[in-house]
């Protein structure tokens, strides 16, 4: 049956519009419309209380009519479609009614069977049908008119139909969704339930949406004991996940081993026996620590990410070319600051000679010391000897911002490597090589293992890598602290920059940001009607997310002129609690995008012109995590949200790959710049209280940046120079002690 985009004309009558959980029962009539890339359907569904049928929308894929339904959802009042009802999860089961068998058989679901074939052979064996295509098929010869070639393909097609039941039954009865249930049947095909009764928690390695929990309450339903080595080496596996996502390469093994205790309740000796097996299946990677007498654990994928990235930059550095042609750097160097009408300091030709030399070299410095003078000097001498040259960033953001303040061409690292969502891997890597003589790489302090693995994999021997960054900032939100490892390698030369230059001297933001960095209270008092820095002194949590509130949609932009949406960007150290992102985000939703009658709320929580940000890396899309964006529509088939000019389409079923971005953490800030940031600070935050993420914050903003909050809270940060240690061994292998 063809299926046609879902228009007015579709919606059922008006009615009662309900936000409680409740459930619904009937036969499928009608499929709608299905989305192309996710599990979102509109259907027609016949339920005997109802005069006529409703339309339910939600994660339905694979449902035909004549099949039967229990759907779980809320009925909702959609402005354009009328009453519906929005559909959280559900089960399908075969047709039992003559009525529903014709339509499922004519669905178009069984591969050469015509409707009118379908009603002759409904008309012959009566609701008696299926249990004839189940147990005789060879009675298909009965019906008149149906050829053992049209037998043969009903046969087949009916007993892929089968297995596929067999599986979404089975995945349902387990307490798996329905949308969920087809996602792994897709993956795993008609071997689903041998593959999920045999390896039950690789469900949390190889299916998006199920975790170490669903996949052990699966497990335990099917009778595996709470001691199976399975179990505990999916807790294994599990933890150094989380460790990961905290940004941890590794693990230490005692450690390791006591959490995983704790978790899943085993013995010392099951723990252990689970971490051999674990490494016996290629699946962990043990390594010893001389320094402390124990050992690290790393996920497989991981250790290899960390042990190629270190080998790949000992090459580069091995395989330094000299670009100048027996030219002497300092008159390159010279004429280049001719040609930008520039004149740089000594730290800064040393960084520009020491790029001419090949190789590998960091340059870290803080705001306004000069990084991205050194960038365009360094371009503009390549450029003239007629070197390729490439330049990127870790985001979309800092790319163009790169691109703006050189005048050159500037990409993300994903675009550089040229990710292939069909292929699922970067193209750009060691057989497939970046053609470039110099590649220069901007806050790359965000780089974490993984990437910069794919990007030194895509080097070829003898390019020159310039790796421009503040290693005084946070590390990358993933794995690792590449920058900060490089550095303390000794590997690679390190230029230092902190002389602040004469224009950024003006800015109480740059002032401050180095004395936060050097363990100093900022500079408060107001020394012209041009101050860019401001404290505001409040002590109730209430108070200070109402006075970034007003700050937000009132005071700045009527003494600054910042758009409220565009240009004031809200930076919190923490999610939860009343001055936490998700607090702040419904607050400023409300103020600054209230919904309004001809808000649709069948896309839940998002309105047309919200601020959004994509927190997963999405390659089809080419949405990465930390890009924000605003909703320019949402309604029943998803919600589109616009991304630096381009419009991007989120299913329903893809939704939590966006949250609201009125107010962002501190670690989703990196990276960007805003003309104004707004930061609340409490002793409420005070796991958080660090040096490294107040200055972070503050070198977010380019013309203002104001902090409301607690004294206290501020210099208990600024006095705190212990940042959390990450797990890595990067710097260890670069400098060859391990």
């Amino acid at each position: 049956m063809p299926r046609t985009p879902f228009s007015p004309e579709d919606a059922p009558p008006a009615g009662k519009s309900e936000t409680v959980a409740t459930s619904l029962a009937g036969e499928v009539e009608q499929v709608v419309f299905t989305s192309a890339d996710s599990d979102f359907v509109v259907a027609r569904i016949a339920v005997p209380e109802e005069k006529t049928p409703v339309t339910v929308c939600g994660p339905l894929a694979g449902i035909e009519p004549g099949q039967g339904v229990r759907l779980r959802g809320t009925w909702e009042r959609h402005p354009r479609y009328g009453r519906q009802f929005r559909v959280t999860d559900g089960e399908t089961f075969v047709p039992v009614t003559e009525d529903g068998i014709r339509r499922y058989l004519g669905s178009g679901a069984f591969p050469g069977l015509a409707a009118k074939m379908a009603e002759r052979i409904v008309d012959h064996f009566g609701a008696d049908t299926l249990a004839i295509l189940d147990n005789e098929p060879q009675r298909l010869s009965e019906v008149k008119g149906i050829g053992k070639k049209t037998i043969r393909k009903l046969i087949k097609a009916w007993q892929d139909q089968a297995r596929t039941r067999a599986a979404m039954l089975f995945f349902q009865s387990h307490g798996i969704s329905l949308a969920m249930s087809r996602r792994i049947f897709n993956h795993y095909g008609a071997d689903a339930i041998r593959r999920v009764r045999a390896e039950p928690y690789a469900l949390a390695e190889d299916i998006d949406g199920i975790g170490f929990q669903t996949a052990d309450r699966i497990a335990r339903q099917m009778g595996l004991a709470e001691d199976s080595p399975q179990r505990v080496t999916a807790a294994l596996i599990h933890i150094l996940k989380q460790q990961a996502e905290a940004g941890h390469v590794f693990e230490v093994a005692d450690a390791l081993t006591a959490r995983c205790r704790q978790m899943v309740e085993c013995t010392p000796e099951a723990a252990e026996a689970a971490l051999a097996d674990g490494v016996a299946a290629g699946k962990l990677v043990v390594e010893d620590l001389p320094e402390s007498n124990g050992a690290a654990v790393f996920l497989k994928g991981l250790h290899h990410c960390e042990v190629e990235l270190a080998t790949g930059l000992r090459r580069l550095v091995s395989s330094a070319t000299p670009r100048l042609f027996g030219t002497d750097p300092a008159r390159a160097v010279a004429s280049g600051e001719r040609q930008l009408g520039i004149e740089l300091a000594a730290r800064q030709r040393e960084a520009v000679s020491r790029a001419l030399s090949g190789g590998v070299l960091v340059i870290t410095g803080g705001p306004g010391t000069g990084k991205t003078t050194i960038v365009r000097a360094i371009l503009n001498i390549y450029q003239r000897f007629r070197h390729r040259v490439r330049l990127a960033a870790p985001t979309g953001r800092a790319a163009k911002r790169l691109a703006e303040s050189t005048g050159a061409e500037a990409c993300t690292v994903h675009r550089l490597l040229e990710f292939s969502p069909r292929e699922r891997h970067f193209l750009r890597n060691a057989e497939n090589p970046l053609k470039t003589d110099l590649l220069v790489v901007d806050e790359a302090s965000m780089i974490d293992t993984v990437l910069m693995y794919h990007l030194i994999m895509a080097l070829p021997p003898g390019t020159t890598l310039v790796l421009v960054g503040d290693v005084d900032q946070l590390p990358s939100v993933g794995p690792g602290s590449v920058l900060a490892d490089t550095i303390a390698s000794g590997l690679v030369p390190v230029v230092t920059l902190n002389e602040i230059f004469r224009q950024a001297q003006r800015s109480r933001i740059v002032i401050n940001a180095h004395r936060i960095n050097a363990g100093q209270m900022p500079l408060r008092e107001a020394t012209s009607d041009e101050n860019d820095f401001y404290f505001i002194e409040k002590r109730d949590p209430q108070v200070v997310s109402e006075t970034i509130l007003t700050l937000v949609a009132e005071r700045i932009p009527k003494r600054f002129g910042f758009d409220s949406m565009e240009d004031i960007q809200v930076i919190t150290p923490m999610h939860r609690g009343a001055v936490g992102t998700e607090q702040l985000n419904g607050m400023l939703q409300e103020a600054l995008n209230p919904a309004s009658e001809n808000t649709p709320r069948s896309a839940g929580r998002w309105r047309p012109g919200d601020k959004v940000m994509q927190i997963r890396n999405d390659y089809d899309k080419e949405v990465f995590n930390g890009d924000i964006g605003r909703v320019a529509s949402a309604g029943p088939e998803g919600v589109t949200v616009v991304f630096d000019g381009r419009p991007v389409l989120y299913a329903m079923t893809e939704l939590d790959d966006l949250v609201l971005a009125y107010a962002i953490s501190v670690h989703k800030s990196q990276g960007s710049e805003y003309p104004c940031i707004v930061m609340p600070l409490m002793t409420q935050h005070y796991l958080m209280l660090q040096r490294n993420l107040v200055y972070t914050a503050i070198t977010r903003a380019r013309r203002l940046a104001v902090i409301v909050g607690q004294q206290r809270a501020l210099a208990l940060a600024v006095a705190n120079d212990r940042p959390r240690r990450r797990f890595t061994r990067l710097a260890q292998r670069l400098a060859g002690q391990a």
